[in-house]
């Protein structure tokens, strides 16, 4: 018995046919909220982002603040060492002067 393509074409068609559109009726709305998911997540992962980049703005900031800080309580520190070591040459030489002969 052999085939008659002359009628086997159109039902093949007409399956391909309703197979296509079928699918496509069903997976669009799929594929649309597949998108829109994938659309927030890359709305969220750049929030995230900003989010940490102001983070680490504020750290900066914060680290900037101390080291200021640090910076001045350093430049005290030298200013009182280096009176410290000018009272002390000061109260050296008043030492030498007193053992000094009283005839100078």
């Amino acid at each position: 018995m052999p085939i008659d393509w002359d009628a086997v074409a159109p039902m093949i068609v007409g399956v391909v046919f309703f197979i296509t559109v079928g699918g496509v009726l069903i997976l669009r709305p799929i594929a649309r909220k597949a998108g829109d998911l994938m659309e927030a997540l890359a709305r969220d992962k750049q929030d995230g982002l900003q989010n940490d980049v102001g983070q680490l703005r504020d750290i900066l900031e914060t680290m900037n603040a101390r080291l200021t800080l640090m910076e001045e309580r350093l430049d005290f520190t030298e200013r009182l060492v280096a009176g410290q070591k000018r009272t002390d040459a000061l109260m050296a030489g008043e030492t030498k002067k007193e053992q000094l002969p009283s005839g100078s």
